[in-house]
């Protein structure tokens, strides 16, 4: 810090051409001043300036030294430019985690919006099941993840939405003139399950199970694409995330049909990261500011 602020001092002389306008710029007092460019001075082993009737003038040593006096500033100006904008979340990096149905229905319209305000923060995603993507924020392989709610003692949660299931049809099945359906009846016809794995197939199942009926025929499907395109071209009907099928509803592709006798099945989204990371910076506060920001329409 001492040598920048001879620098300092160094470039003001050089631009005022005076002691003690260079000083009053500074916040000097003139003294300090001739005590900060004498020590400058000495390191250089070197005269920069002489005094003239007409104020202080560059020595040869001074007029060679000044480029690089005036780009050491502006380069340190930069790095506190960016250093700021890191703290800001301005610039910098943002690793995400985000189980499928967050990432591929929910979480492109969080990076529209954070791109946006934030365009030079670099940002990867990496997609899992809850319990992988939890695994990777514990890791400290990525900043944030977007799952269902989990319990951990090392990390932190903050609730963003709850994605419903909800039964759909095509828009020609007999279900969907209808204003309710019953779990039995649902039963009766085919059910389009994604990815046996995920905690949706086992909420399914659980609905099923608890009102006591079994589905007689079950189209077993990896994904949440092709179990929509299977209900839209009338192989069966499904439960399927409501943020996963907004837009099919609103274009009319697809059909919601209320169920009478279950309760509305439930998950709890939410974003973790560690518990010992500390108050969120930079990118991370960034990022997480806007969650907080799109938290009311997240999940339609």
């Amino acid at each position: 810090m001492a040598l920048l602020s001879q620098i300092e001092a160094f470039v003001e002389i050089a631009r005022t051409r005076n002691m003690s306008r260079a000083a009053e710029a500074l916040f000097l007092t003139q003294p300090a001043l001739t005590a900060r460019l004498h020590r400058l001075e000495d390191d250089l082993g070197a005269r920069l300036f002489v005094r003239t009737p007409r104020g202080m003038r560059l020595t040869e040593a001074g007029e060679a030294f000044l480029p690089h006096a005036v780009k050491a500033l502006d380069s340190l100006a930069d790095g506190r430019r960016l250093v700021n904008a890191f703290e800001r979340g301005g610039a910098g990096r943002l690793a995400l985690g985000a189980a499928p149905a967050v990432s591929t229905y929910v979480l492109p319209r969080i990076l529209k919006r954070f791109s946006i305000g934030h365009p030079r923060v670099s940002v990867s995603v990496r997609t899992g099941h809850s319990e992988e993507v939890l695994e990777l924020v514990l890791r400290e392989q990525v900043d944030i993840g977007v799952v269902r709610a989990l319990r951990h003692p090392d990390i932190a949660t903050t609730p963003l939405y709850e994605d419903r299931l909800i039964l759909v049809t095509d828009a020609a099945h007999r279900f969907a003139s209808r204003s309710g359906i019953r779990l039995e009846e649902i039963a009766r016809e085919q059910l389009v399950l994604f990815d046996r794995t995920s905690s949706y197939t086992e909420l399914t199942n659980a609905l099923f199970r608890g009102a006591g009926v079994r589905p007689e025929s079950v189209m077993e499907l990896d994904n949440i694409d092709a179990a929509k395109k299977m209900v839209q071209e009338g192989f069966g009907v499904a439960l399927l995330p409501q943020s996963a099928v907004a837009g099919e509803l609103e274009a009319g592709i697809l059909r919601r049909v209320e169920v009478e006798d279950a309760e509305p099945v439930r998950r709890q989204i939410v974003a973790v990261r560690r518990r010992d990371g500390g108050a969120p910076t930079g990118a991370v506060q960034a990022f997480m500011a806007t969650l907080r920001e799109m938290q009311p329409e997240l999940g339609r």
